[in-house]
């Protein structure tokens, strides 16, 4: 994944703190190599948190 510094600037949080990430972006493809080129990141750590509680119940 490649983030720009801007982007990186206005999602900082998202990239240092969360633990599920969601990234919007585009592809870029140099020959073999493809990268996502981000464009916007959403912190969904808390869903984790419901996994664990729902987890539980099954037990």
């Amino acid at each position: 994944m490649i983030v720009w510094p801007k982007v990186f600037e206005v999602h900082r949080r998202e990239l240092l703190g969360t633990r599920l990430l969601t990234v919007y972006g585009q592809w870029q493809r140099e020959g073999e190599v493809m990268h996502r080129v981000a464009m916007k990141l959403i912190d969904h750590s808390a869903l984790l948190a419901g996994l664990v509680a729902r987890s539980r119940d099954f037990r």
